[in-house]
């Protein structure tokens, strides 16, 4: 492998034996960080992004209903409105200042989630809005009740609609995920931060984790056409 990298331009065997080197702690950094942060906070995001949906979706009828939808709102409107750096530098170096430490990970998942959770609930609210009336009529005839209306009915129309915006979420919370070496957690890019200073071959170290990540997303993609097809199929029947 070192004399084939050692045949491309500009490549020399020092440098070859340097993306070598880089190439399983990379790997390692996104397999036990990258991906499960990514997975989690996804998950995470999602339940927020459904409740939240929920909260803006169903009529108001009382106070604490008119609360919770101006609190909905606020976090929507903050957290869209402010960088994800900034959100996730407040969680670990501001909430030391009011007594609460965090560990590097946890951190990383409540910043990430909180962040998915506000922009997944516009396209959950979306996909939901988007269901004719006429399905939630359809319910009441048949005798189901609102919740029940929701979760057989317009919940699996729903799903299907916001597969390929949420997909595209999950993709860019991959890459986002890089943001978390900079609270310390040794995730894919912290992995290359570490070769790079250590060899100097920054240009090199950097296009090597970029490949790595570009790699993981195209795979990423590749599920989600898959997935877009499986529930096509699905509602075909």
């Amino acid at each position: 492998m070192q004399s084939l990298l050692s045949q491309l331009p500009f490549m020399t065997d020092t440098r070859a034996e340097i993306v070598i080197d880089a190439f399983l702690p990379m790997l390692k950094g996104a397999f036990i960080y990258s991906i499960p942060l990514a997975i989690i906070s996804f998950a995470l995001g999602l339940i927020i992004a459904l409740a939240v949906a929920m909260i803006r979706i169903v009529p108001r009828t009382n106070a604490w209903h008119n609360a919770l939808y101006f609190i909905a709102r606020t976090y929507v409107s903050a957290i869209r409105g402010t960088p994800m750096l900034v959100q996730l530098f407040i969680i670990f170096y501001g909430l030391p200042a009011i007594g609460i430490k965090l560990d590097p990970f946890p951190t990383a998942i409540i910043a990430f989630s909180l962040n998915v959770g506000a922009y997944a609930s516009e396209t959950v609210r979306a996909a939901i809005l988007s269901i004719p009336k006429g399905q939630w009529e359809a319910g009441t005839t048949v005798g189901l009740t609102y919740a029940q209306t929701f979760r057989y009915i317009i919940l699996p129309q729903a799903f299907r609609v916001s597969i390929p915006p949420l997909s595209n979420t999950f993709i860019s919370l991959v890459k986002e995920t890089s943001l978390a070496s900079l609270v310390l957690v040794t995730e894919l890019f912290k992995e290359a931060q570490n070769v790079a200073a250590r060899t100097y071959e920054f240009m090199l170290v950097y296009i090597e984790a970029a490949i790595i990540y570009w790699v993981i997303c195209f795979i990423l993609s590749l599920l989600q056409s898959r997935l877009e097809v499986h529930f096509d199929k699905h509602i075909a029947k």
